[in-house]
């Protein structure tokens, strides 16, 4: 007798394909590597397909298999439909509140509220721009759907879409420090310093970052807004680290140096969040959408 195929089972091939492995599946799916492998072995005895090569290094699947997965993902977003039918969100325009910080909003969110005008004509955008820490205590009181944020917070109810990394380098006005010195992180701290606040999570992750290098800048200014921290590195009141290629044209009119520094800072990893507790297949779709969008490279992007 041939056993049935189950969503459990289609559920944990989609998260082997979306994340790459068995054990980050099962991490996702907050059970072990063996269970997965059950899974996985089950719904090939029951379907009659071989979905992994096994010839091959790491979860690669087979053509017939790529098949399989794609309705897999079918079936889910389906199971997501029935299960709004008891809000009412069939057939109903849907609303999408989404958060993001300065970086995203004076970069390429137009884009990506463009791409889910066009893919999701009937969607009613709330779009809301606040600091990381802000973002992320509503979203998990359920007042948002998605956040576009720094890589700082991490819950099991929580699910985050990697999107890009931001590259920072220290910047001051032009003639503050001497440009063709390389300064050690040591000498820096002997200059008045501009930096984000715990509200920021490019402040957060900042903060680890220069607390594990074993610096403690002595006189700083905290303001948790990038556009303020701009207008202040710009006016001369000190030293901050800023997005590589977003202000780069302020370098080019000469408001702006690069400061050269014996230690890169490292880049700010960026991931699209939403609740996984909620119906969350068009949640989904919107943070691959942003995965695409995402460019911190240029200002303003339409």
């Amino acid at each position: 007798m041939t056993s049935q195929i189950t969503l459990k089972q289609l559920e944990t091939l989609y998260w082997i394909a979306r994340l790459g492995t068995f054990d980050r599946a099962a991490a996702r799916l907050y059970t072990s590597q063996s269970a997965v492998s059950k899974r996985i072995a089950e719904l090939e005895r029951s379907s009659g397909i071989e979905i992994f090569d096994r010839s091959a290094r790491g979860a690669r699947m087979t053509p017939r298999g790529e098949e399989l997965y794609e309705i897999a993902r079918e079936m889910l977003e389906m199971q997501d439909r029935i299960q709004g039918l008891r809000t009412g969100e069939i057939d109903q325009p849907r609303h999408l509140r989404i958060g993001v910080t300065e970086l995203t909003a004076m970069t390429w969110l137009p884009r990506l509220i463009t791409g889910i005008q066009h893919r999701f004509g009937q969607t009613r955008l709330s779009p809301k721009v606040d600091m990381s820490r802000n973002l992320f205590a509503e979203l998990e009181q359920d007042q948002l759907d998605l956040i576009i944020v720094p890589r700082m917070f991490s819950l099991p109810d929580f699910v985050s879409v990697p999107l890009r990394e931001v590259g920072n380098t220290w910047m001051a006005r032009r003639g503050l420090l001497d440009e063709d010195r390389v300064y050690s992180l040591l000498d820096l701290a002997e200059h008045p310093m501009l930096i984000q606040g715990r509200q920021s999570g490019s402040g957060l992750f900042y903060d680890k970052w220069m607390r594990n290098q074993g610096i403690r800048f002595p006189s700083t200014l905290v303001c948790d807004s990038m556009t303020a921290l701009l207008g202040l590195v710009v006016a001369g009141l000190g030293i901050s680290y800023l997005p590589n290629h977003c202000f780069q044209s302020l370098v080019e009119d000469g408001k702006l140096s690069i400061v050269q520094t014996d230690t890169p800072l490292p880049a700010v990893p960026y991931v699209a969040m939403y609740r996984q507790d909620r119906p969350h297949a068009f949640i989904h779709q919107v943070a691959e959408m942003a995965r695409d969008c995402a460019n911190f490279d240029q200002s303003y992007q339409a």
